[in-house]
Protein backbone atom coordinates (compact mmCIF):
# COMPACT_ATOMS: atom_id res chain seq x y z
CA UNK A 1 0.00 0.00 0.00
CA UNK A 2 1.50 3.40 -0.71
CA UNK A 3 1.04 5.98 1.88
CA UNK A 4 -1.83 8.37 2.21
CA UNK A 5 0.39 11.49 2.64
CA UNK A 6 3.81 12.72 2.90
CA UNK A 7 3.93 12.48 7.19
CA UNK A 8 2.89 9.19 6.72
CA UNK A 9 5.97 8.53 4.10
CA UNK A 10 8.30 10.03 6.89
CA UNK A 11 7.07 7.67 9.57
CA UNK A 12 7.25 5.02 7.22
CA UNK A 13 11.19 5.78 6.84
CA UNK A 14 11.95 6.44 10.03
CA UNK A 15 10.83 2.53 10.39
CA UNK A 16 11.94 1.31 7.34
CA UNK A 17 15.86 2.91 8.01
CA UNK A 18 15.62 1.69 11.84
CA UNK A 19 14.94 -1.81 10.16
CA UNK A 20 18.22 -1.55 7.82
CA UNK A 21 20.09 -0.16 10.91
CA UNK A 22 18.92 -3.14 12.72
CA UNK A 23 20.15 -5.24 10.27
CA UNK A 24 23.40 -3.67 9.49
CA UNK A 25 24.26 -3.74 13.22
CA UNK A 26 23.75 -7.71 13.18
CA UNK A 27 26.35 -8.09 10.75
CA UNK A 28 28.53 -5.83 13.17
CA UNK A 29 29.33 -3.62 9.51
CA UNK A 30 28.94 -0.03 9.19
CA UNK A 31 26.15 0.82 6.34
CA UNK A 32 25.39 2.98 4.15
CA UNK A 33 21.42 3.84 3.04
CA UNK A 34 19.66 6.53 1.14
CA UNK A 35 16.06 7.72 1.39
CA UNK A 36 14.25 9.42 -1.36
CA UNK A 37 11.38 11.46 -1.68
CA UNK A 38 11.84 12.75 -5.39
CA UNK A 39 8.44 15.11 -5.30
CA UNK A 40 9.08 18.56 -7.49
CA UNK A 41 8.54 21.53 -5.45
CA UNK A 42 9.40 19.58 -2.46
CA UNK A 43 10.85 21.64 0.39
CA UNK A 44 14.10 19.62 1.85
CA UNK A 45 14.67 21.81 5.40
CA UNK A 46 11.51 21.00 7.25
CA UNK A 47 11.71 17.63 5.67
CA UNK A 48 15.32 17.01 7.02
CA UNK A 49 14.41 18.66 10.53
CA UNK A 50 11.37 16.24 11.33
CA UNK A 51 13.41 13.63 10.09
CA UNK A 52 15.75 14.70 12.90
CA UNK A 53 13.11 15.08 15.03
CA UNK A 54 12.21 11.79 14.71
CA UNK A 55 15.22 10.02 14.62
CA UNK A 56 15.53 12.27 18.29
CA UNK A 57 12.69 10.94 19.67
CA UNK A 58 13.81 7.34 18.81
CA UNK A 59 16.69 7.90 20.83
CA UNK A 60 19.28 7.95 18.01
CA UNK A 61 22.64 9.60 18.29
CA UNK A 62 22.41 11.40 15.07
CA UNK A 63 24.16 14.34 13.14
CA UNK A 64 22.53 16.17 10.67
CA UNK A 65 24.97 17.55 7.83
CA UNK A 66 23.51 20.17 5.51
CA UNK A 67 25.70 21.25 2.01
CA UNK A 68 26.79 25.11 3.49
CA UNK A 69 26.83 27.54 6.24
CA UNK A 70 24.08 29.17 5.17
CA UNK A 71 21.53 26.01 4.74
CA UNK A 72 23.08 24.73 8.37
CA UNK A 73 22.72 28.00 10.07
CA UNK A 74 19.04 28.22 8.74
CA UNK A 75 17.94 24.61 10.13
CA UNK A 76 19.69 25.77 13.21
CA UNK A 77 16.93 28.79 13.37
CA UNK A 78 14.36 27.16 12.41
CA UNK A 79 15.09 24.35 15.06
CA UNK A 80 16.80 25.12 18.01
CA UNK A 81 16.13 22.18 19.84
CA UNK A 82 18.52 19.95 17.24
CA UNK A 83 21.03 22.97 16.92
CA UNK A 84 23.47 21.03 18.86
CA UNK A 85 23.10 17.92 16.35
CA UNK A 86 23.31 20.01 12.88
CA UNK A 87 26.17 20.81 11.22
CA UNK A 88 27.77 21.73 7.83
CA UNK A 89 29.69 18.99 5.53
CA UNK A 90 32.69 20.84 6.36
CA UNK A 91 32.02 21.24 10.25
CA UNK A 92 32.00 17.32 9.52
CA UNK A 93 35.17 17.50 7.87
CA UNK A 94 37.00 19.68 9.83
CA UNK A 95 35.76 17.72 13.20
CA UNK A 96 37.96 14.48 11.52
CA UNK A 97 40.88 16.03 10.58
CA UNK A 98 41.10 17.53 14.00
CA UNK A 99 40.74 14.01 15.67
CA UNK A 100 43.86 12.44 17.09
CA UNK A 101 45.51 9.42 15.43
CA UNK A 102 44.18 6.31 16.91
CA UNK A 103 41.23 8.54 18.72
CA UNK A 104 38.23 6.76 19.55
CA UNK A 105 35.64 8.43 16.12
CA UNK A 106 31.74 9.19 17.10
CA UNK A 107 30.03 6.61 15.49
CA UNK A 108 26.15 8.50 15.31
CA UNK A 109 25.14 8.12 12.37
CA UNK A 110 25.44 10.87 9.81
CA UNK A 111 22.48 12.12 7.90
CA UNK A 112 23.74 14.17 4.44
CA UNK A 113 21.08 16.04 3.66
CA UNK A 114 20.67 16.34 -0.30
CA UNK A 115 24.02 16.24 -1.36
CA UNK A 116 24.50 17.29 -4.99
CA UNK A 117 27.40 16.49 -7.70
CA UNK A 118 29.08 19.43 -6.17
CA UNK A 119 29.62 17.98 -2.86
CA UNK A 120 30.78 14.49 -3.88
CA UNK A 121 34.08 14.67 -2.75
CA UNK A 122 33.37 15.81 0.31
CA UNK A 123 30.42 13.08 1.04
CA UNK A 124 33.09 10.69 -0.07
CA UNK A 125 35.65 11.78 2.49
CA UNK A 126 33.56 11.66 5.16
CA UNK A 127 32.55 8.36 4.55
CA UNK A 128 35.99 7.07 4.37
CA UNK A 129 36.61 8.67 7.72
CA UNK A 130 32.92 7.67 9.46
CA UNK A 131 32.79 4.37 11.80
CA UNK A 132 29.05 4.31 11.72
CA UNK A 133 26.24 4.20 9.66
CA UNK A 134 25.66 7.02 6.77
CA UNK A 135 22.43 8.07 5.59
CA UNK A 136 22.06 10.21 2.26
CA UNK A 137 18.80 11.99 2.07
CA UNK A 138 17.38 12.95 -0.85
CA UNK A 139 21.34 13.03 -2.29
CA UNK A 140 22.13 13.75 -6.32
CA UNK A 141 25.38 11.83 -6.79
CA UNK A 142 24.44 9.45 -9.23
CA UNK A 143 26.03 11.00 -12.22
CA UNK A 144 29.08 12.03 -10.33
CA UNK A 145 31.57 9.93 -12.80
CA UNK A 146 30.76 12.42 -15.53
CA UNK A 147 33.64 13.98 -17.14
CA UNK A 148 36.82 12.22 -15.26
CA UNK A 149 39.42 9.69 -16.05
CA UNK A 150 38.69 6.20 -15.82
CA UNK A 151 40.19 5.25 -12.79
CA UNK A 152 38.42 8.24 -10.97
CA UNK A 153 35.82 6.99 -12.36
CA UNK A 154 35.78 3.21 -11.54
CA UNK A 155 36.11 4.43 -8.24
CA UNK A 156 33.27 6.64 -7.84
CA UNK A 157 31.35 3.81 -9.06
CA UNK A 158 32.74 1.56 -6.92
CA UNK A 159 32.00 3.83 -3.82
CA UNK A 160 28.13 4.80 -5.40
CA UNK A 161 27.34 1.23 -5.51
CA UNK A 162 27.86 0.56 -1.24
CA UNK A 163 24.82 2.06 -0.96
CA UNK A 164 21.69 0.69 -0.32
CA UNK A 165 18.05 1.96 -0.58
CA UNK A 166 16.27 2.18 2.96
CA UNK A 167 13.13 4.68 1.73
CA UNK A 168 11.97 5.79 -1.48
CA UNK A 169 8.86 6.96 -3.17
CA UNK A 170 9.31 8.11 -6.30
CA UNK A 171 6.26 9.36 -9.03
CA UNK A 172 6.58 8.67 -12.55
CA UNK A 173 4.62 9.96 -15.71
CA UNK A 174 1.27 7.29 -14.79
CA UNK A 175 2.89 5.43 -12.52
CA UNK A 176 4.96 5.60 -9.12
CA UNK A 177 7.59 2.91 -7.51
CA UNK A 178 8.11 2.58 -3.89
CA UNK A 179 10.70 0.84 -1.93
CA UNK A 180 10.67 0.33 2.15
CA UNK A 181 13.57 -1.91 3.84
CA UNK A 182 13.15 -4.68 4.10
CA UNK A 183 10.30 -4.93 1.32
CA UNK A 184 11.00 -5.13 -2.26
CA UNK A 185 10.55 -2.56 -4.74
CA UNK A 186 7.02 -2.26 -5.54
CA UNK A 187 5.92 -0.19 -9.14
CA UNK A 188 1.89 1.20 -8.98
CA UNK A 189 0.26 2.39 -11.80
CA UNK A 190 -1.72 5.68 -12.03
CA UNK A 191 -6.09 4.60 -13.14
CA UNK A 192 -8.57 6.29 -12.44
CA UNK A 193 -9.75 5.51 -8.98
CA UNK A 194 -5.85 6.24 -7.66
CA UNK A 195 -2.87 3.95 -8.26
CA UNK A 196 -2.27 0.37 -8.40
CA UNK A 197 -0.07 -2.39 -7.46
CA UNK A 198 1.88 -3.65 -10.65
CA UNK A 199 4.84 -5.50 -9.96
CA UNK A 200 7.17 -6.25 -7.19
CA UNK A 201 11.25 -6.12 -8.02
CA UNK A 202 14.20 -6.93 -5.43
CA UNK A 203 16.53 -4.50 -7.09
CA UNK A 204 15.10 -1.32 -8.82
CA UNK A 205 13.82 -1.40 -11.79
CA UNK A 206 14.78 0.50 -14.97
CA UNK A 207 12.79 2.17 -17.42
CA UNK A 208 12.32 -0.81 -19.67
CA UNK A 209 11.31 -3.13 -16.64
CA UNK A 210 8.76 -0.47 -15.74
CA UNK A 211 7.24 -0.14 -19.05
CA UNK A 212 7.00 -4.13 -19.45
CA UNK A 213 5.23 -4.17 -16.20
CA UNK A 214 2.77 -1.19 -17.11
CA UNK A 215 1.99 -2.81 -20.85
CA UNK A 216 -1.70 -2.32 -20.62
CA UNK A 217 -3.42 -5.70 -20.15
CA UNK A 218 -0.82 -6.90 -17.20
CA UNK A 219 -2.83 -8.52 -14.77
CA UNK A 220 -0.95 -7.97 -11.20
CA UNK A 221 -0.95 -11.69 -9.57
CA UNK A 222 -1.24 -10.46 -6.50
CA UNK A 223 -4.03 -8.40 -4.40
CA UNK A 224 -4.32 -4.99 -5.66
CA UNK A 225 -3.14 -2.16 -3.30
CA UNK A 226 -4.81 0.97 -3.90
CA UNK A 227 -4.14 4.22 -2.70
CA UNK A 228 -4.29 7.57 -4.35
CA UNK A 229 -0.90 10.21 -3.88
CA UNK A 230 -3.22 13.10 -4.83
CA UNK A 231 -3.32 14.42 -1.10
CA UNK A 232 0.91 14.44 -1.58
CA UNK A 233 1.07 17.36 -3.92
CA UNK A 234 -1.05 19.07 -1.25
CA UNK A 235 1.09 18.30 1.44
CA UNK A 236 4.69 18.96 -0.36
CA UNK A 237 4.78 23.06 0.72
CA UNK A 238 4.43 21.84 4.40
Amino acid sequence: MLPSDLRSAEAESLCALQSALDATAKGGTASRWTIEFRFQGLKILPLALRFGAGLQEQGLPMRLLFTDAGATALAKRDAPDLAGSIASLGDQIRLQKAAEPGAELATELLVLVAPALAEYEDVETICQQHLGAVLLLNGNLEDAAIGIGSVARQRRRGFLSTWSCAYALIPLAEAALRRSFPDPWGLYRRDADGYRWVANFEQKPDAELQAEALKPGQTPSMADGLQALDRFLGSLSN
